[in-house]
């Protein structure tokens, strides 16, 4: 597309906006998310098989599993550094670059070594995905449809991850030997790779991210045809406004009002973690095998996970603007906790088969309704427009690093204190969740990002 024509479409002054076009360039930025989630879930089927190629402990099962996660942490704290200064498009990019690069490398591993760089790699551009799509998508989108659109991010995630279930399952009822199965679950993550690179292409930059670098008239235009003329005229007055208030630093973060921000975002995140989803969508199969389940029953069962997971995802985006952040938050996580205390009793009383996978779907149920999509919304939607990308970057390096400790530490903590006591513990951590919800976050639905960002200047 020629840069006329572009800015010819940019400065289309509809009174209306278009849906249609904001829903191309929504859903190219989500594209981030299904990598996301592809290359967090493609390890759950290959532990079984190059754990036995290269013998592998337990230990060095849950650092190659979560070796990816020290490159979410490094692509998450330099994404907004990065984004900040270069913008949200071209970071994201470079994202997919790195899952690409990660994808192919993966495939073509010989050793234990060569597998933990190429995921480290990949990590990076998970990191980079993480950050940035929930962020540009929230940048764009107007106040009224931005917690659902930010949910299409979650949506993403969980398409990814029910691809990488089915493409396991598919893999591994190939004639393939086990060594080329596992390469080639890893490098078919490259496919939609290059579909993301290639329509990223397609999309604009972020508008807010142009205001702050003094080029008004193309943000304007963007906003013009995602939201129609009045509605962007006023976004366009609270974004300059909001600007004109704030400093570049993350020292801002740590004043009075913003303090609340930056904790309920790194708490968030944190808690998302620690209440156990990875263990479920990094483990599976593994878990069901632990159960007393064939390992082909176990990869079906884990595409189960990927359709109720999708399922309820979609649940979340119809209730998320109409029953809000908080309220699905809080009824999910309560959910979540219950049926991580049914998982330990079923481990604990021997259950397998059909009773396991049915209060562990039951568990990503009400993760996928809940916690999975509403935390990146809020924290997407909490930190000043300035310093959003930094600040979102925090919040996300924390996430991943909760993310880590728990892939690292579940294989431990099986083998220590056996598989019902690591779930009650994954339980209490739900109970912690839900106090700190009631007490200290926030409802954000049908607010712009400006008015959010004056609530905690008051």
């Amino acid at each position: 597309m020629s840069t006329s024509v572009q800015n010819r479409r940019l400065n289309d002054r509809s009174p209306q906006g278009s849906l249609l076009y904001l829903g191309v360039v929504v859903l190219v930025a989500a594209l981030g998310g299904l990598l996301f989630g592809f290359d967090t879930a493609v390890i759950s089927g290959t532990i079984g098989l190059f754990k036995v190629e290269f013998e592998l402990s337990a230990a060095m099962i849950g650092w190659t599993s979560s070796s990816a996660l020290v490159g979410c942490m490094l692509g998450a704290a330099l994404a907004g550094m990065l984004s900040d200064r270069f913008g949200r498009k071209k970071v994201l990019l470079l994202s997919a670059v790195l899952f690409t690069v990660s994808a192919v490398w993966c495939g073509l591993a010989v050793t234990v070594g060569q597998l933990i760089w190429a995921r480290i790699l990949g990590g990076m551009g998970i990191g980079i995905a993480s950050m940035l799509s929930p962020l540009y998508i929230a940048e764009v989108s107007p106040p009224r449809l931005r917690g659902r659109l930010v949910s299409l991010q979650q949506f993403a995630i969980i398409s990814g991850i029910l691809g990488a279930y089915f493409s396991n399952a598919l893999v591994l009822h190939t004639g393939l030997s086990d060594p080329a199965k596992w390469r080639w679950m890893f490098a078919l993550g490259a496919f939609p790779a290059g579909i993301f690179f290639l329509l990223l292409w397609l999309v604009p930059e972020s508008p807010r991210w142009l205001v702050k670098q003094g080029l008004v008239d193309r943000a304007r235009g963007i906003l013009n045809r995602v939201a129609g003329v009045a509605a962007a005229d006023a976004e366009m007055a609270q974004i300059q406004s909001a600007l004109a208030h704030e400093g570049a630093s993350l020292r801002e973060l740590l004043k009075p009002g913003l303090r609340l921000a930056l904790l309920i975002g790194i708490l968030l995140a944190v808690f998302q973690q620690i209440t156990g989803i990875n263990a479920i969508l990094y483990y599976a199969p593994e878990i069901f095998k632990a159960a007393g389940s064939e390992a082909r029953s176990a990869f079906n069962d884990t595409v189960w996970i990927g359709v109720v997971n999708l399922l309820f995802t979609i649940v979340a985006i119809a209730l998320i603007d109409r029953l809000g952040r908080k309220p699905l938050l809080v009824m999910g996580t309560i959910a979540m906790g219950l049926a991580l205390v049914l998982v330990g009793l079923a481990f604990s009383l021997k259950v397998s088969g059909v009773g396991l996978l049915a209060v562990i779907l039951a568990y990503v149920a009400a993760f996928a309704a809940s916690q999975g999509p509403v935390v990146w919304v809020i924290v997407s939607e909490i930190f000043p427009t300035r310093i959003r990308g930094r600040a979102m970057s925090v919040a996300t390096v924390c996430l991943w690093a909760a993310c880590y400790l728990v892939s690292q530490t579940f294989p431990i903590l099986v083998e220590t204190v056996g598989s019902a006591v690591t779930f009650w513990l994954y339980a209490a951590m739900c109970l912690v969740t839900v106090v700190f919800v009631v007490l200290f976050v926030p409802e954000t639905k049908g607010k712009s990002l400006e008015e959010i960002e004056a609530r905690w200047a008051k």
